[in-house]
């Protein structure tokens, strides 16, 4: 991910009066006054074309500072900034001469610019196996591209805006289609600076390089890089040029890697909302949070409330705006009474405050019972979960047990979490979350319990450890697959175990459970859910008075009526749903004047 998109998903801005819904080409008439390059030449657009040039990029312009004769005429265009856009002065050669003359309102972005000189690159290197790699095509592209962003935390742009400029001559797009599932799981953007505006030194730039932190396949990033590169070697492009934050080692490392190399170049950026956490005073302890709190600090902060991260460590911080502090701990927050918190802690209670609700429950038998009773139930129902009655993150759950050896030993590991264990009849399907905030239906998703794809060499265990390690990086350390009796009992039932060499392009699941915490993945069902299921989670919400939870059904379909209710969590991870307002209805929740004062900053 470069640095154009750091930062939280906001809603994608809505066009100027007059402007098309496509990429926008200005140039921008200059106000008057002193400047640099050709000093004292006002430089008016009608007069010269080709200069004064801002891309209209749908998260914001790009302004290319090349082409701008006077650092009046670019804080002009910086000035124009739109609301909920991050405009970019980029191939900035003298920040400290532009800094001098705005202070207040600019500052020099934490970047660095690297450059990789096409005369010399090698075209080829790996690229990754089960992807297609291809140019921007449909509709069904562009809404593949903005969820990849979303995923990521970029600032997501209008669909229409990619589908109007879909064959711009300057702007290429390239994304990154799963084989097997034909869904979108990467993308970059390249802008070709000799079309833009008859650039002497016929550059080009990369921007927007994004990959799914759920896609299963390695080198999809720099499959994308050199797929760009490629393409404008072919042109006759002389180098590429590239903004990445100083911080980001992951994405420095493959760039070196291609042989980009830094040049003493460099990015301007407005002072708003959406940069802050850039040039303001950090807030104590932010770095220290995880996803699920920054989010909602993120939030917060954009909103103007102030924070004081109290633990960051446990992901606890207040937030205090006018007269009202309320303390959080990630989604949890004072809020959420002590009543609600032991009924939800407690999954038997919990599946019983949900079946006075008259929701559809499984049966379920306490792992106290006699052997007899059991191994009735077993026979009963053919499959079993085994799950602690306390517990969270997927930790000590068991799914699909069919035998009492198998049964026995899933007990004995669950009572490592905690003494009370609980049996319930296995529901086949899908694991299915449904925010609840305020009552109301947030966002759905369906989770997915952990799969590895072969290449015909790597054994299931160092799969299970490279796509682990990616899991891991995608969620700042949330995500990881175990490597324990669960998923060897659930390569057992597949005839393989840890060191079995899996057939290239050979797909497996190597837990059944789907929780995020064990390596699960997740995928928004929001738009197709079924409403009958939208109003079960409402009512146990209702049930148990709890206004921020999250509950979890096993469903055959999102999109069908059926299911059984498994267990509501009190603190669900809002981070999980975007592109799904979660961090937003939750701070109007605890804040309800914040969207107000939002609306008019």
């Amino acid at each position: 991910m470069n640095n154009a998109q750091k930062k939280a998903a906001t809603p994608p801005r809505k066009p100027r009066r007059g402007s098309a819904l496509s990429h926008r080409l200005t140039r921008l008439r200059s106000p008057g006054g002193g400047g640099f390059g050709q000093a004292g030449r006002c430089v008016e657009a009608a007069d010269a074309p080709g200069r004064n040039i801002a891309l209209d990029c749908g998260w914001g312009r790009l302004l290319f500072t090349q082409t701008f004769d006077r650092y009046e005429d670019l804080l002009h265009a910086l000035r124009e900034e739109a609301p909920d856009a991050r405009d970019i002065a980029f191939h900035v050669r003298d920040p400290h001469v532009l800094l001098a003359q705005a202070p207040q309102e600019i500052f020099l972005d934490p970047s660095h610019t690297f450059r990789l000189d096409l005369s010399t690159y090698r075209a080829g290197g790996r690229r990754p196996r089960g992807v297609t790699i291809r140019r921007l095509a449909s509709e069904a592209d562009a809404a593949g591209i903005n969820a990849v962003y979303a995923s990521c935390g970029m600032i997501q742009v209008r669909e229409d805006f990619f589908a109007g400029d879909r064959d711009s001559r300057p702007v290429t797009y390239f994304v990154a289609q799963d084989d097997a599932t034909g869904q979108i799981i990467g993308t970059v953007t390249g802008i070709d600076h000799q079309r833009l505006f008859d650039d002497p030194e016929r550059g080009a730039s990369l921007w927007c390089l994004a990959v799914h932190p759920q896609a299963r396949q390695p080198g999809i990033g720099e499959g994308l890089v050199r797929t760009l590169a490629e393409h404008y070697q072919a042109r006759g492009i002389a180098y590429v040029d590239l903004s990445v934050l100083h911080d980001n080692k992951k994405a420095i490392g493959l760039y070196e890697k291609l042989a980009f190399r830094r040049v003493p170049l460099f990015a301007v950026k407005r002072k708003n909302a959406i940069n802050e956490k850039f040039f303001a005073q950090p807030v104590e302890g932010y770095e220290s949070l995880n996803p699920y709190a920054r989010l909602i600090v993120d939030e917060a902060l954009r909103r103007g409330i102030h924070v004081e991260v109290t633990d960051a460590e446990g992901g606890f911080f207040r937030l205090i705006h006018g007269g009202r502090t309320i303390h959080c701990r990630e989604s949890l927050s004072d809020l959420t009474s002590s009543v609600a918190m032991s009924i939800c802690d407690d999954k038997a209670v919990t599946r019983r405050f949900a079946e006075t609700a008259g929701l559809s429950v499984p049966q379920q038998l306490s792992a106290d019972a006699s052997d007899e009773d059991k191994r009735a139930f077993l026979e009963t129902h053919g499959k079993l979960v085994v799950k602690p009655a306390r517990g969270e993150q997927g930790r000590g759950i068991s799914v699909g047990i069919s035998s009492m050896d198998a049964l026995q030993a899933a007990i004995r590991q669950a009572r490592q979490v905690s003494d009370r264990v609980l049996l319930e009849a296995c529901f086949e399907g899908e694991d299915l979350r449904l925010v609840v905030i305020d009552y109301k239906l947030v966002a759905a998703a369906v989770r997915r319990p952990p799969r590895v794809m072969g290449d015909g060499r790597s054994s299931i265990r160092k799969l299970i450890e490279q796509q682990s390690r990616r899991r891991a990086a995608a969620t700042g350390g949330e995500s990881r697959i175990p490597v324990d009796a669960e998923t060897k009992r659930c390569l057992a039932e597949q005839d393989l175990d840890l060191e079995t060499i899996l057939d290239e392009g050979r797909e497996i699941t190597v837990r059944k459970a789907a929780n995020l915490h064990t390596g699960g993945t997740i995928h928004d069902v929001t738009a197709t859910v079924h409403p009958d299921l939208v109003d079960a989670a409402c009512r146990a919400a209702r049930a148990i008075k709890i206004p921020v939870v999250g509950i979890d059904f096993m469903v055959r379909d999102p999109a069908d009526a059926d299911y059984v209710f498994i267990e509501a969590n009190e603190r669900p991870g809002l981070a999980n749903h975007e592109p799904q307002p979660t961090a937003q209805r939750f701070v109007e929740l605890l804040f309800p004047g914040s969207r107000a004062q939002l609306a008019a900053s």
